[in-house]
């Protein structure tokens, strides 16, 4: 071997049996492991919440879009391209996507109730809630609750979540169950969904099925909140920057409220 190529390979090691090379005197430096801790960026900067306000205002009270004419078809999808323009990358990856969601539109009333959300079953069975449950790592569960002639009923499905690529996702779900009042029995097979994640924040999440359904989802319950509460004296300039610029960071992925405490020596126990 060449001493080019001798030098060219620092992981190969050399040893004499004639000559031993005395030691060193340098200090040793340790490597520290690193530890890289971070946030999946936004492809873009955030939404503004106008945005976000504008489709929720749209879809609330249509009957998750039953109610809308045409015209209001298109100015939600023309909202909800704005808002894919800042779609985080690789959505199907974020944690955001976890959680419990009520829907509140789609575009073609049968996509998320099959039958029961036809002009005849409309008529039937009047919709009280529809929920879609996102459990990690891979559970999806669909769940449309309703009234009956005075009975309450509900049809629920259980799928597993499968990631097709960074923001297509496949559903395979189980057979239905139906309930009505105290009975409660399976029918039908096995059925397959497609959806791509246009976009997900803390509050809202938009998808798009294989067909070119586009559903609107609330996140049910509160919304995500982080609390920090720092005692001590008024914080430097330099560290109030930081402060401020971390809560832009977190402000993406959930609310974020900050306390400032002034230490009192008496209570330090």
């Amino acid at each position: 071997m060449s001493a080019s190529a001798a030098a060219a390979s620092p992981a190969l090691c050399f040893a004499s049996t004639t000559h031993r090379l005395a030691p060193l005197h340098r200090p040793l430096r340790r490597r520290l492991p690193s530890v890289q801790c971070s946030l999946a960026a936004a492809s873009g900067v955030r939404a503004p919440p106008e945005l976000v306000d504008s489709i929720l205002s749209k879809v609330k009270g249509t009957d998750r879009g039953v109610l809308l004419p045409k015209e209001g078809h298109q100015e939600v999808a023309d909202v909800a391209l704005q808002l894919g323009k800042y779609c985080i990358n690789e959505p199907v990856k974020s944690p955001l996507i976890f959680g419990e969601w009520e829907v509140l539109y789609c575009s073609v009333p049968t996509s998320p109730g099959g039958l029961y959300r036809t002009p005849l079953g409309r008529l039937i069975f009047k919709t009280d809630e529809m929920v879609q449950v996102v459990e990690a790592p891979d559970i999806v569960r669909n769940k449309v609750s309703f009234s009956v002639f005075g009975l309450e009923g509900a049809v629920s499905l259980k799928g597993k979540l499968n990631v097709l690529d960074s923001k297509w996702i496949q559903v395979i779900f189980e057979a239905p169950e139906l309930k009505v009042g105290s009975l409660g029995f399976q029918y039908g097979g096995e059925s397959e969904v497609k959806l791509e994640i246009t976009y997900v924040d803390e509050k809202i999440r938009l998808g798009k099925g294989s067909r070119g359904s586009l559903f609107v989802f609330l996140r049910r319950g509160q919304e995500i909140q982080i609390f920090g509460t720092t005692c001590g004296k008024k914080r430097s300039r330099g560290t109030q920057l930081l402060v401020e610029e971390y809560k832009e960071k977190l402000g993406y992925y959930c609310d974020f409220e900050g306390t400032l405490i002034r230490s009192n020596p008496k209570l330090t126990g």
